[in-house]
């Protein structure tokens, strides 16, 4: 529930601000003076904070120059009955969301609010969102040099460019989304978010709300309104992992977004233009689950205008010298230990490993020798430790 803090001397401010609130579902604290609020503040997490300008003891800019130094980072909403737009630019500069004058209006402050956790919630997205990117993105080079990577890797400085939707098709741990990376990293759309949806690991119930956003009060727990992933993505690149797991409800939806560039969280009507490249890939053969009535055609033929396959690891085994090599240079360097190396035994005894999980089974195997054998790595080693 959205906890929001009220600070402010006058106790027929705190009362009315207190039942108004509560009865729009906020959860309400108050603090009768700025030294109690600052306290409140810095021991509770709270999605808003209303902050009176005149208060003795501690007036309403020392709190808010207070909370910022602290490093709290609820958005701060100043509310005075003396202000000016002197007054409201100041507390603006200083870190304040917005300015409220009294008497207070109620539209104006439930609206505030929405905009403020609005916009909180863009920005706490925006962060995971760009981690996320900024740790992927240096492990985002294609790594092998056999004749499919190489095709692969012309195909991507070819279509990257272009806002052709691309459907990337291979097994599981085959690196799929090394290559939706790639995609957009090489492309117009770099500096904006790369956005992943993992179809599969979201509950088909929750699916579209996932992609589209919602509405406050749209289901039970929708306690305020959300983006969606094609929201977010706007401007950059929407990737859909694991497509053929999409639900047919779903399906239809994505259909429409694809067709006309626009989309309605769920519980709303109104329509939302949007602009991501998409991007989805699959372990599955979607041809088939179209003959089996399990996937749309129409979808598909929207999502499939560049068609990449990405083989299986038993399929380019000659990478398989590359590969080890960067990830047990690569594993040592994230836990700081003493490198180690492969002797070409070593790498000839993983060329001859069936890998039923591809690339991601690899790099855990590499994981493995590391912990368990000394520095040099040996064929003895991997016939020890590696399942065939």
């Amino acid at each position: 529930m959205t906890k929001i803090l009220i600070i402010d001397d006058e106790a027929s401010i705190r009362r009315t601000l207190k039942e108004i609130l509560e009865f729009e579902q906020y959860q309400v604290d108050v603090a009768e003076d700025g030294v109690k609020g600052v306290e409140a503040a810095n021991k509770n997490t709270y999605d808003v904070i209303f902050c009176d300008i005149k208060m003795p003891q501690m007036d309403g800019i020392e709190v808010l120059e207070t909370l910022k130094s602290n490093g709290v980072p609820s958005p701060v909403i100043m509310i005075s009955g003396h202000g000016n737009i002197e007054t409201a630019v100041d507390t603006i500069r200083k870190g304040a969301y917005d300015f409220i004058e009294k008497p207070l209006d109620l539209n104006r402050i439930l609206v505030t609010i929405k905009n403020a956790l609005d916009k909180t919630n863009l920005e706490e997205q925006t962060v995971v969102l760009k981690k996320k990117v900024k740790k992927l993105s240096k492990s985002s080079n294609i790594i092998g040099e056999s004749k499919a990577i190489n095709e692969i890797k012309e195909m991507i400085s070819k279509v990257a460019e272009s806002d052709a939707r691309v459907l990337i098709t291979g097994p599981n741990g085959s690196g799929k989304e090394l290559v939706a990376l790639q995609l957009h990293e090489q492309s117009n759309r770099k500096k904006s978010p790369f956005i992943e949806v993992n179809c599969a690991a979201i509950p088909s119930e929750l699916i579209e709300s996932e992609l589209f956003g919602h509405e406050k009060g749209a289901f039970t727990s929708a306690n305020k309104m959300r983006k969606g992933k094609f929201e977010l993505a706007d401007g950059g690149t929407l990737f859909l992992d694991e497509i053929g797991d999409m639900s047919a409800s779903a399906q239809a939806k994505v259909l429409r977004a694809l067709q006309e560039n626009k989309i309605q969280r769920v519980g709303g009507e109104k329509d939302i233009k949007v602009n991501p490249r998409v991007i989805a890939a699959t372990n599955k053969d979607l041809r088939k689950m179209i003959k089996e009535g399990k996937f749309r055609e129409d979808l598909y033929h929207r999502l499939s205008v560049i068609v990449i396959n990405v083989p299986s690891l038993n399929e380019r085994i000659e990478d398989i010298p590359l590969l080890a090599n960067y990830f047990i240079e690569k594993i040592c360097k994230e836990h700081g230990m003493q490198p180690k190396s492969f002797d070409d035994k070593a790498l000839k005894a993983l060329q001859e490993v069936n890998w039923t999980g591809n690339i991601r089974e690899l790099r855990n195997v590499v994981e493995r020798l590391i912990i368990l054998c000394d520095n040099v790595i040996t064929a003895d080693d991997v016939k020890t430790y590696v399942t065939k």
